[in-house]
C-alpha cells in the first residue's frame, strides 16, 4: 500500500540500481525509472553473472576501459528496455535510466584541465546518448560539468545534472540547460531535464560541521534546502509552457542514522517530481503499510528556518560536500577498472 500511496501523492518513484532482478521487482511495485553509477555496475559484475559477456569482450581484444564502458552501456540498456513502455505512455515525461559520464574527468589525483574536461563531456555525452530515447546523460555540477551543459542540451540530449547541493549550482545548471535547449533545431517538444539534489548528505555535513544547531533544526537542513530548490524550479518553469516537466530528483534519500525512520526523506518530500531511492529504502516503504501525502511544499516552522539560515553557511557546505563528492565520484570508476583487470586475470587462468 505504501508505495502506491507515495505514487498517488504525485511522486515519480525511481530506483537507485540497475540490477535486473531489482529493476523487475521495483517496476512491479510501480517504479518508473532508474539510475546507475560505477558502484552499482561494479557490484553487479562482482556477482559473476556477466562473466560470459566479459570473456567475449576480452576475446575481441578490448581494453579494460572499453570493457567497463561496454558493460555499463549493456546494463543501462537492459534497464531502459524495462522502463521504455513508461516512456512511451508518458510521451517522454518519465521512464528514463541515467547513464553517468566518465567520473575520471573529475579525478582529483589526476586532474584534467577544465577546458579539456568540458570537451570530453560533450564528446562522451553525444556518444553514449546516441540511439537511446529513454536514456538520461548524467553530468556532475562541477565547473567542467556545468560548462558542458549548454552544448549537450543544444544537441538534443536529455540531461540529469547531479551532485547539486546549493542554489548556486542549481541556477547555473538550469540556466545553461535552458539556454542550450532553446538552440535545438528540432524544437522543445522532447526537451526534458532533471536536477539531482542530494539530501541526506547535507544532514551528515551539518551533524559534523554545524553541531550548534538545535535538536529541532539538526537533521532538517537537507529537507529545507531541497524543498526551497524544488520551489525555485517550479517557479522558473511555470511560464515556459513546455510539453514535458523539468524536474527535481530528490537524491540521497536513504537515511544515514539507524534511529531515523527509513522513510524520513521519502515522507518529507512526497507529492511531486522524482525520488531516486536505494533498493533497501523502497523495500522498507513497501512493507510499511503507510499513507503518504503531499509534503514537498510544506516547510519547517519559521523559527527553524531562521535558525538554519543563521547558522549554516551554504557556500561552505557546498565547497565541502563537493570536495567529498568529487572524490567519491572518481574512486568507484577506478575500482571498476581494477575489477575488470582482476576479471581478466581470473577468467584467463580458468581457461
Amino acid at each position: 500500500m505504501s508505495i502506491k500511496a507515495l505514487i498517488a501523492s504525485g511522486t515519480k518513484l525511481w530506483l537507485d540500481s540497475i540490477d535486473p532482478t531489482l529493476v523487475a521487482e521495483n517496476r512491479g511495485w510501480g517504479a518508473t525509472g532508474a539510475t546507475s553509477n560505477p558502484i552499482i555496475v561494479s557490484d553487479l559484475l562482482k556477482t559473476g553473472r556477466w562473466d560470459e559477456e566479459i570473456q567475449e569482450l576480452i576475446d575481441e581484444g578490448k581494453s579494460d576501459t572499453d570493457i567497463a564502458w561496454e558493460m555499463t552501456d549493456h546494463l543501462v540498456h537492459d534497464a531502459q528496455e524495462v522502463f521504455y513502455p513508461v516512456y512511451q505512455q508518458t510521451n517522454g515525461n518519465n521512464g528514463y535510466v541515467s547513464f553517468e559520464l566518465d567520473p575520471l574527468l573529475e579525478d582529483v589525483n589526476n586532474p584534467v584541465p577544465t577546458a579539456e574536461a568540458i570537451r570530453r563531456y560533450i564528446e562522451l555525452g553525444k556518444k553514449w546518448a546516441a540511439g537511446h530515447e529513454n536514456r538520461m546523460i548524467k553530468v556532475p555540477a562541477t565547473e567542467a560539468g556545468l560548462g558542458c551543459l549548454e552544448e549537450l542540451a543544444a544537441a538534443g540530449i536529455t540531461l540529469n545534472v547531479t551532485l547539486i547541493f546549493s542554489e548556486r549550482q542549481y541556477k547555473i545548471a538550469r540556466d545553461n540547460v535552458w539556454r542550450g535547449a532553446q538552440r535545438r533545431k528540432e524544437g522543445l517538444s522532447k526537451f526534458k531535464s532533471v536536477y539531482s539534489i542530494f539530501v541526506s548528505r547535507v544532514d551528515v555535513y551539518t551533524e559534523k560541521y554545524v553541531p550548534e544547531l538545535s535538536p529541532a533544526a539538526q537533521g532538517q537542513v537537507g529537507i529545507l534546502n531541497v524543498k526551497r530548490l524544488w520551489a525555485l524550479n517550479q517557479a522558473f518553469w511555470a511560464d515556459k509552457k513546455l510539453p514535458l516537466q523539468q524536474e527535481i530528483i530528490f537524491a540521497s534519500t536513504g537515511t544515514k542514522k539507524p534511529e531515523d525512520p527509513k522513510d524520513k526523506y521519502v515522507a518529507a518530500l512526497a507529492g511531486s517530481d522524482i525520488q531516486t531511492n536505494p533498493p533497501a529504502t523502497n523495500d522498507a516503504i513497501r512493507q510499511m503499510n503507510k499513507l503518504f501525502t503531499r509534503q514537498v511544499d510544506k516547510l519547517p516552522s519559521q523559527e527553524i528556518q531562521d535558525e538554519i539560515d543563521a547558522k549554516v553557511n551554504i557556500a561552505k557546505m557546498e565547497a565541502k560536500l563537493m570536495e567529498e563528492g568529487t572524490s567519491k565520484f572518481a574512486e568507484p570508476q577506478v575500482a571498476l577498472l581494477k575489477l575488470i583487470k582482476l576479471k581478466r586475470e581470473l577468467l584467463s587462468s580458468a581457461k
